[in-house]
Parts: C-alpha cells; sequence; structure tokens
C-alpha cells in the first residue's frame, strides 16, 4: 500500500495521512462516506436506507502511471480513495474477496467504482481515461474498486496487503 487517504467533509479528492482506521461495520473513522447505510449524494438521493456496500474505495497507483502517460498528473487521494495499492490486480479480484491489511484489519470487496462527472470536474477529459471499452466493446471501469470493512484496524502507508479469494466460483466485479 502506498498511501491512505480521508476527509471529513464533502469533497473529491481526500488528503493523505500518516494512518487511517478502519471502523467494522463502518469504513474509514472520520470519513464522510463511513457508515451502515449509503453516504454517496446521488445513492442517499435514491434511497438512503441502502447498505453501504462503498465503505472504502482502493485505486492501483499503477492507473497514476497509465493516465499521466497520456498528459494526466494523479497523485495518490486525488480521485477520492481511501487506500492508494500497489502491485495488487485490483480490477480482476473477484466480489468477496478479502483484503488483509497489516496486523489486523479486513476488507472485503464488494464491487467497482463507478466513475462520475465530478472526474472530469478535477481535470477535463480524465473521465474518458478511467472508463473505457475492451476489444469486445464492454464497458471496462478502472477508477477502482470498493469494498466494506469485516474486521478494524490502524492502517499505513508501507503495509502489507494479501489478497484471499472466496471459495466456489468467482463472481467478477460490477458496479456498486
Amino acid at each position: 500500500m502506498t498511501a491512505v487517504s480521508s476527509n471529513g467533509e464533502y469533497s473529491f479528492t481526500k488528503p493523505n495521512r500518516d494512518s487511517i482506521t478502519l471502523l467494522a461495520g463502518l469504513g474509514v473513522e472520520g470519513d464522510v462516506h463511513a457508515g451502515v447505510t449509503v453516504k454517496h449524494r446521488s445513492r442517499v438521493a435514491q434511497d438512503p436506507t441502502q447498505p453501504n456496500l462503498r465503505q472504502v474505495h482502493l485505486i492501483h497507483e499503477e492507473l497514476f502511471a497509465e493516465v499521466d502517460a497520456e498528459g494526466f498528473t494523479v497523485t495518490p487521494g486525488d480521485l477520492g480513495e481511501n487506500i492508494t495499492t500497489n502491485g495488487i490486480d485490483l480490477l480482476g479480484l473477484p466480489v468477496g474477496t478479502l483484503l488483509r491489511i497489516g496486523d489486523e484489519a479486513v476488507l472485503e470487496v464488494t464491487g467497482l467504482r463507478n466513475p462520475c462527472l465530478q472526474i472530469d470536474n478535477f481535470k477535463a477529459g480524465l473521465l474518458k481515461r478511467v472508463v473505457g471499452r475492451d476489444t469486445a466493446g464492454k464497458l471496462v471501469l478502472k477508477a477502482g474498486i470498493m469494498s466494506i470493512v469485516r474486521e478494524g484496524g490502524v492502517v499505513r502507508p508501507g503495509d502489507p496487503i494479501k489478497a484471499e479469494l472466496p471459495n466456489g466460483p468467482h463472481r467478477p466485479l460490477e458496479r456498486v
């Protein structure tokens, strides 16, 4: 893991921190998106009683290098993620994967982040770089994954992350 970020106020970016505390069933302590039910404004408007499957947002640092090659400078926390990883194929993980972080924390992968227009408000043209199509024309969302906190704990940059795949047939990630 290369960075951790949180913000107690609604804003697109999240400042980097020395550590964040993950709270079981809630998310990142003090983060505006923490809670049992949805916190994302558009989802609250639809149904505020929906379970919060977006407690912790993770992005792979490799995406930053990819968009940098196209002229977009992005650094950890810029796209609103809580945890920036390196060396893990986040987008290839199936639903239900457990991510063991450091000594205590465990996240459960729930799905893909659904990139929104705020990405273009941050940097015009960037949304098109994090949403694309594969050779078969299927939509590809690259703006990270979402998860819920199964076991809490303090996590810091440099903490190891170990992915534990679920038993049974693997379900590919979909938007949550």
